[in-house]
């Protein structure tokens, strides 16, 4: 069968950016104020999100418009001072992606663009030249690291090269650490910051969403050393760690701005492709149904015998029809029936996610030679490929939970709190911003319009720099409000959409 899922359509070249209708007025009179907060050192910590990681790496330039950055531009009109980030000097390319000893280092690949030729996102086709090895043993006043969760930011070694090898330390932190056994917090507070912002936690449930729901929910359980990759952080631990990360900035009087975590589940990422994506005329679904023959009497003698309820016979049932067609997939959260040789599957259902890679996978053959082998069809999909309604609602308990910290914890140090839940949710219906124009949280319905409003990057999860743009914007207002100073806005328009080559 092959593979119709429509991912992104041919994009016209000249889409590389929106200009707003009228300029941004910057009163540079000297009427901008910090309020009663000091910006004269701001330090940002954090993870991707404030690192300013996009299409899928850190590469030169888009690191330029990380949300601290842009917000440091503007505080340097009320007071601000320097504002420094980790060095991609190295970044000849303006690639992303990193080397190890010399050699590509596998999961850090150069960054996604729009080949126009080809219609779809693809890395980058150069060689990365970013070293891992090369230490700058610096604290920056950007230190977002990507891919921490909370717990890794008071982590010794996690910036240690010897520990890269076993999972115990990341890449981006080893560039700068200041020495192995530093944390990324104790770097941060070494500046002396007098303002900082903190936005962490997305990656606590992140990657358990991203990953298909493959990791566990550690929920209950304290000890953080038993964690796998891919688990949902304890919201007790959660709680504990960040109530540690605001004493340690606080200490010397510093006032902040913190921000809750949006709902994972509706970016990009998981909102792209369709539950029902497979499309059907009716002999092939005849032909579909024949395949599960077997296996839907199975369910019939398992109903029968008290083993499953009606309804769980209906849910299971496997059944193709002319037209759309959701796919087939393992559910582990199904009643076993696999003593009785009966396999966990189900069809997707409106309440299920499918992760953006299995676009370019569903339809496919798991045997080129074997066209019933089709994924998602004939081959179901492995639990990597779907996030559940069960497991959907995990990754939301958490999420919830968390916020209730951030939010607690700030009101009891008097900080000021950006709700990017909030504004996530205003993306998705659509957002207009202060220039009159409407941003989307989704260019991915292959519309030329849909592409030069989009704020997401083309890794489906991170902001593009029009969406860091309107993240500093937020970030900016609520401190504003807080603080009562006069900082001043920011205009996303003036900031690069997604990146498109004529070829690569």
């Amino acid at each position: 069968m092959k593979n119709n899922i429509k991912y992104l359509a041919v994009l016209a070249l000249g889409l590389f950016a929106c200009e707003p209708e009228f300029d941004n007025p910057i009163d540079e009179s000297g009427a901008y104020s910090s309020g009663s907060a000091d910006l004269t050192t701001y330090v940002a910590v954090g993870n991707s999100l404030t690192a300013g990681f996009m299409d899928g790496t850190m590469f030169r330039s888009g690191q330029q418009n990380s949300f601290p950055n842009i917000m440091a531009e503007k505080f340097a009109f009320a007071g601000g001072g320097t504002f420094t980030q980790p060095s991609f000097d190295d970044d000849v390319n303006d690639s992303g992606g990193f080397l190890l000893a010399g050699n590509p280092l596998p999961g850090f690949e150069t960054r996604l663009v729009i080949d126009a030729s080809q219609g779809g996102p693809e890395n980058l086709n150069v060689v990365p030249t970013a070293e891992v090895s090369s230490l700058q043993a610096t604290a920056y006043n950007n230190m977002g690291v990507p891919g921490a969760k909370s717990f890794h930011l008071g982590a010794p070694g996690y910036g240690n090269i010897a520990n890269l090898s076993t999972g115990a330390a990341n890449p981006y932190y080893i560039r700068h650490a200041t020495e192995p056994n530093a944390t990324v917090i104790g770097d941060a507070v070494s500046l002396n910051p007098t303002f900082f912002s903190l936005w962490i936690g997305n990656n606590d449930i992140l990657s358990f969403a991203t990953s298909g729901g493959a990791g566990e929910d550690q929920t209950g359980n304290p000890n953080v050393l038993s964690y796998g990759f891919n688990d949902i952080t304890d919201p007790g631990v959660f709680a504990f760690t960040y109530q540690g990360l605001i004493d340690a900035l606080t200490a010397n009087g510093a006032k902040g701005v913190v921000a809750t975590l949006p709902d994972v589940t509706s970016i990009p990422y998981f909102t792209t492709v369709p539950y029902n994506p497979i499309p059907m005329d009716a002999q092939t679904a005849a032909f579909a149904n024949n395949a599960y023959t077997t296996y839907n009497g199975g369910l019939q003698f398992a109903l029968a015998n008290g083993f499953i309820t009606a309804a769980e016979a209906a849910q299971r049932t496997i059944s193709f029809s002319a037209g759309q067609n959701a796919v087939v997939i393992v559910d582990e959260d199904l009643t076993n029936l696999t003593g009785s040789g009966i396999p966990n599957l189900r069809m997707t259902t409106a309440d299920d996610l499918m992760v953006l890679p299995s676009s370019g996978f569903i339809g496919t053959l798991a045997d080129p030679s074997n066209p019933a082998s089709v994924n998602g069809v004939g081959v179901p999909l492995a639990d990597n490929w779907v996030l559940t309604a069960t497991e959907i609602q995990l990754v939301r308990n958490a999420r919830t939970a968390y916020n209730n910290s951030i939010v607690a914890i700030a009101a009891a140090n008097d900080l000021a709190v950006a709700d990017m839940a909030v504004k996530l949710e205003e993306l998705v219906s659509g957002l207009r911003t202060a220039d009159g124009q409407i941003y989307t949280n989704n260019y991915f319905d292959g519309s030329s319009d849909a592409i030069s409003t989009a704020v997401f990057s083309l890794d489906g999860v991170h902001p593009n720099s029009r969406g860091y743009a309107i993240v500093a914007d937020e970030f900016i207002r609520v401190i504003n409000e807080k603080y009562g100073a006069n900082i001043p806005r920011v205009t996303a328009g003036y900031y690069p959409g997604v990146t498109v080559v004529p070829t690569n």
